[in-house]
């Protein structure tokens, strides 16, 4: 099974960037494609960018294309998620999570879950 550990949160003000990182623990990080979700108070998780085993193919919701991006470093077991021109609605805690089989947009299609990390943008 797989760890993850999600960092890079933290406040910061309209317009402004952050980028998270998720590292796994274990050797077969090359295996999963990787996603980023987001929950902010009230609603339900929210699917944000999802990048498949290669980092060759990417989705993201429509919400956040143009200012945020996924990628992945293998060699470091880690994938990053790159948000730009943050906007209030953007506040949420994010998770990245581990899929086996593709990359998804469902959160119950994906097998192993960091424990979140908090972004605040202020407006």
């Amino acid at each position: 099974q797989v760890q993850l550990v999600e960092s890079g949160g933290g406040l910061v003000q309209a317009g402004g960037s952050l980028r998270l990182s998720c590292t796994a623990s274990g050797r077969t990080f090359s295996s999963y494609a990787m996603g980023w979700f987001r929950q902010a108070p009230g609603k339900e998780r929210e699917f944000v960018a999802a990048v498949s085993r290669s980092g060759g193919n990417i989705y993201y919701v429509d919400s956040v294309k143009g200012r945020f991006t996924i990628f992945r470093d293998n060699a470091k077991n880690t994938v990053y998620l790159q948000m730009n021109s943050l906007k209030p609605e953007d506040t949420a805690v994010y998770y990245c999570a581990a899929n086996r089989n593709y990359y998804a947009t469902g959160a119950s299609e994906y097998d192993y879950w960091g424990q979140g990390t908090q972004v605040t943008v202020s407006s």
